[in-house]
Parts: structure tokens; C-alpha cells; sequence
């Protein structure tokens, strides 16, 4: 069955608005499916450092990001945003890898294929869509130089933006502590 343009924005506006439900599942099915041993342990724990930095830049550049609603009050090209257009997504596959690396094989299968299916083909597409809609041109421009997660072009005078401290105090805390948190029992699987 295909979908119509109207059926996958549906579809994208409530993956997108359920996002952190999705997320928060995704974890309890990758704590459900941990086998972990310590071998995979730094790995994991270095992803999961590696994904909240990169959380921590990209919510600092983009200042809003939160909410059940996409939104934009400009096209961010700049910081994280000069490397790839969704740095805030890669920064969670990042996260879920490591978590999944360490809950092991059966935990990384699941985490690769639910990652893709919510991300690169519910959100990203409807957020594209809006952010098309909203900056025309501009964006389009934006989006044949940049990749979904990885640069195309790696061109450094972008790299260097504004950074906000206060978003990380608003909107990533939680953010920081549902890493440490997960991380932290999905180490402790090793011995329960």
C-alpha cells in the first residue's frame, strides 16, 4: 500500500509529537533485550558520552527545539548545523548505539531498525517538509549541501556559532540525566 503526501504527514506529525514516548520504549526495549558484558562497556559508555556532547552543542546552536510541534523561527546553518541537518537525531543514534552496544547483539538489531523506521522515515521527512514550506529555497540550497547525518562538505568557517549555556540549563538537563540514568542500568545489568 502507498501512501498519499497527506497519510505521511499524518503519520510524521504523530511520531514526531510521541517522539519521547517512542524513545523512552525504545529504552526499556533495549534494557528488556541487555545481555551486556564487559567488554562492550566502554564502547557503549563512549557512544552515550560522544551522543550527549553532541546534544549538548546542537541544543545550544538551535536554542528552540523543544515541543509536540515543529517549529522554526530561522534556518540554523551554522554550529553542528554546517556538518549535517540533523545533528540533535544523529546525537541520539549515537546515545541508542552505545546503550545497545552494550545490551548487546539482539538489543542492536532492534535499536538499528527502530531507529530507522521512526527517524529517517516518519520525522525527518515531515520535519523537511515543513522546513521546505517555511524557508523555500533557502533550505533546499541548505539541504544539497549538507547531509541527513553526515557532512558532504566539510568546510570549517560554518563550524563556529552562537551557543546558549541557558538552553542546556532549560532543555537538556533532562536530557543528560536520562543518559546517565539508562547508562547506568544498563551497566548494572552485568549483574542482575
Amino acid at each position: 500500500m502507498i501512501l498519499t503526501k497527506k497519510h505521511n504527514n499524518l503519520v510524521g506529525k504523530t511520531v514526531f509529537r510521541l517522539r519521547g514516548g517512542i524513545w523512552t520504549a525504545l529504552f526499556f526495549l533495549i534494557l528488556y533485550l541487555a545481555d551486556p558484558v564487559f567488554a562492550n562497556i566502554l564502547p557503549g559508555v563512549s557512544l552515550v558520552i560522544a551522543g550527549q556532547i553532541m546534544r549538548i552543542w546542537a541544543s545550544g546552536t538551535i536554542g528552540l527545539y523543544r515541543g509536540e510541534k515543529v517549529k522554526a523561527e530561522k534556518l540554523v546553518t551554522y554550529g553542528p548545523y554546517a556538518l549535517m541537518r540533523n545533528p540533535l537525531y544523529f546525537a541520539n543514534g549515537l546515545i541508542g548505539a552505545g546503550w545497545s552496544i552494550m545490551a548487546g547483539l539482539y538489543a542492536f538489531v532492534a535499536f538499528v531498525v527502530v531507529f530507522f523506521v521512526v527517524y529517517n522515515l516518519c520525522i525527518i521527512p515531515y520535519e523537511e517538509q515543513f522546513l521546505e514550506n517555511r524557508f523555500n529555497g533557502a533550505y533546499l540550497d541548505y539541504k544539497k549541501k549538507t547531509g541527513r547525518f553526515f557532512p558532504r562538505e566539510l568546510s570549517l568557517k560554518d563550524i563556529k556559532a552562537h551557543f546558549d549555556p541557558q538552553v542546556i540549563i532549560r532543555s537538556e538537563t533532562h536530557s543528560m540525566l536520562v543518559s546517565f540514568a539508562g547508562t547506568f542500568l544498563l551497566v548494572s545489568r552485568i549483574w542482575w
